[in-house]
């Protein structure tokens, strides 16, 4: 399913729980290795996409954003562990994917796509409304998730405080 461009998929979830479960620098590199293999052509984005044209597309900020957004969610993770603390990180992982996917498809669309009658940044940010509930839902599910990962000895990263005692 794609809405105004956006197709709705569960990246944003695994790139949230990639740093959540993984920590910051292991959680971003495995999703810039994702980002790479996509741009040489396995088909893993969404709709089965692959290829160095995705770089060029509207929605290429998104699969970009996901570096950023297990590192963050990871480095949040690392500094406290708790259930508020997941969630919260999860929660803010989302939101910056949001935000820097959603300003890099406007800007695509205004410089170099055809955007379509009647395009404003107030539409782009109304397509992302669409996917928005079930990306709240499912960020909070990951933190959730993650915590019990974490609590069952799953994972691989460990607190700021854990790591000076090591």
């Amino acid at each position: 399913m794609v809405i105004g461009g956006v197709p709705i998929t569960l990246q944003t979830f695994f790139a949230v729980l990639a740093g959540l479960v993984l920590g910051s620098w292991l959680g971003a590199y495995s999703m810039f290795v994702y980002m790479l293999l996509g741009l040489v052509g396995v088909p893993i984005f969404a709709q089965f996409k692959g290829g160095a044209a995705i770089f060029l597309s509207p929605t290429f900020g998104f699969i970009l954003s996901f570096i950023l957004v297990a590192y963050i969610s990871g480095k949040l993770i690392e500094t406290k562990r708790s259930p508020p603390m997941y969630i919260t990180a999860a929660l803010t992982g989302m939101a910056i994917n949001y935000a820097f996917g959603t300003n890099w498809m406007y800007t695509a669309y205004m410089f170099w796509f055809d955007a379509p009658e009647g395009f404003t940044y107030k539409l782009v940010w109304a397509w992302m409304m669409v996917p928005l509930p079930k990306d709240i839902i499912l960020s909070i599910g990951a933190g959730m998730f993650a915590y019990r990962l974490q609590k069952s000895g799953i994972g691989v990263h460990r607190t700021q405080k854990e790591n000076r005692a090591a």
